[in-house]
Order: structure tokens, then sequence, then C-alpha cells
């Protein structure tokens, strides 16, 4: 709760945008999607047509960070009108940055997860880490990066409408009843 109160005390001032952007993460209107989609291809085709270097685009993203943090408090009320803050917008903020903090424990519980498999079952640990940053290698060999930086963004991007709708529950209900129809083949087959 403390966690979450700091984390709300710090994103006040952009409340009324996390507001309108959690609204289209979560596809509230049916066409959300494809202006996420819209905009993020924009993105990435402006990025291909620019080519810019290494260094350039990590300035003009940071760049563009340093701006939004000083213009959107600022100008974010007088677009919104912050007298329009409601006991139900209060709500939903307050359930964003609760949804943050988990996200942040759950990866951090990841990460110790990892490292007590490091020092519990070290084979295991080296084995595991080993086959799959030789996959993500061999996928960035054959993949270019730009694009695979865009496929990434998308998914991140569409996750939260995609679950919110219940799309990746029934694709995932649906993924373990053919896995569990092929176990019970093969376990006949072995009887």
């Amino acid at each position: 709760a403390a966690e979450t109160a700091s984390l709300e005390e710090h994103l006040q001032g952009w409340g009324e945008v996390i507001l309108v952007a959690d609204k289209i993460l979560r596809w509230e209107r049916a066409w959300f999607p494809l202006v996420l989609m819209g905009g993020v291809s924009f993105a990435f085709l402006m990025i291909y047509y620019l080519d810019p270097s290494v260094l350039s685009g990590v300035s003009c993203f940071v760049m563009f960070l340093c701006l939004a943090d000083y213009l959107v408090p600022a100008l974010a009320p007088r677009i919104f009108g912050s007298n329009k803050w409601t006991t139900e917008q209060q709500q939903r903020f307050h359930e964003i940055c609760s949804n943050l903090v988990k996200t942040r424990r759950r990866i951090i519980g990841w990460w110790k997860r990892l490292f007590t498999l490091k020092e519990e079952k070290p084979k295991m640990y080296f084995m595991t880490m080993l086959c799959s940053l030789a996959g993500i290698a061999w996928v960035g060999q054959q993949v270019h990066n730009l694009f695979l930086t865009y496929l990434i963004v998308s998914v991140l991007l569409l996750f939260p409408g995609l679950n919110q709708h219940g799309i990746i529950t029934k694709y995932v209900g649906m993924a373990k009843r053919e896995i569990n129809k092929l176990l019970k083949q093969k376990e006949k087959k072995n009887e």
C-alpha cells in the first residue's frame, strides 16, 4: 500500500494522461487497436525512413522523454481540466498504480528466482540460460533489428487489450486442450 501511495504521488501530474492511455491500451472502443497500431507503425516507419544512428536515436528518444516529463504535468490540467477529477477516476488511477507495483514485484520475484536457481541448481541454470540466449541470438540473427523491435513493442502495447477482452485466455485454453489431447493419445499408445 505504501509503494502504491508513493507511486500515485509521484505520477499525480500524469494522472489524466495515464487514464487516457489506460483506456486506449484496454481497448474501451473498438477502433482503439487500430489507432494504437497506426501510431506505432507510423513511429517505426519514421525511424526506418530517417535511419538515425544509435546515438542519435537514443538522444532523440531521451529528449522526447524529457520534453514530455516537463510539458505533460504543466499542460494536462489545461487540456483535460483537473477540476473534473472524479472519485471513479481516482479509483481507476489507484488500480493502475497498484497494478504497476504488482508488475514490478513480479519482475523482481522472477529475477530472484533466477538467482535462486543459479545457487540451487547451477547446471540447470547454465543449460537453461545457454539454450535461451542461443535461441534469442538465433532469432535476432534471422530477423531485422527494427522489425523485431516493432514486433516486441506491438505485442507489449496490444497485450493489455488482448488480456482485457479474454483473447489470451481463450487461445491459451485452446492450446492447453490440444496439448492434453496429444498427451492422452500418447498415453493410449504406450498402454
